[in-house]
């Protein structure tokens, strides 16, 4: 740390970060699966995907988050969408690539990006 401006641009990132985890009614809130089965799978760098392009795009009302073990092991790793009004979605067999498609078109654009969903990978 060089400077007190390079400390208030760590503590706005940091801060940015955690407005991202709020809880709010009205808020899309996308929780990946965190647990061993799904960090082993490549949950983090999906995690760390979501947060990023979310924080990249500046988007409001958009709650990064994690849990624990979905339940679905061998489809990890999970992903959760629950747009308010709308019918939650996962997504599996998630990458950081897929990650920021969902971003780009479900979160910003409404459209559900069928091809990663629970019912494609069970076809």
């Amino acid at each position: 740390m060089k400077s007190l401006a390079e400390l208030e641009a760590i503590k706005n990132k940091v801060k940015n970060q955690i407005n991202m985890r709020k809880d709010e009614e009205d808020s899309t809130r996308i929780v990946v699966g965190m647990a061993t089965c799904g960090i082993a799978a490549g949950a983090r760098p999906v995690l760390n995907a979501m947060v990023e392009e979310v924080s990249k795009r500046a988007l409001e009302n958009v709650i990064v988050t994690q849990t624990g073990c979905i339940g679905m092991c061998r489809l990890e790793p999970i992903v959760e969408v629950t747009v308010p009004g709308q019918e939650k979605v996962t997504y599996v067999k998630m990458t950081a690539e897929k990650a920021a498609k969902v971003i780009n078109d479900h979160i910003v654009n409404g459209r559900v990006c069928k091809e990663f969903t629970i019912g494609a990978a069970q076809e």
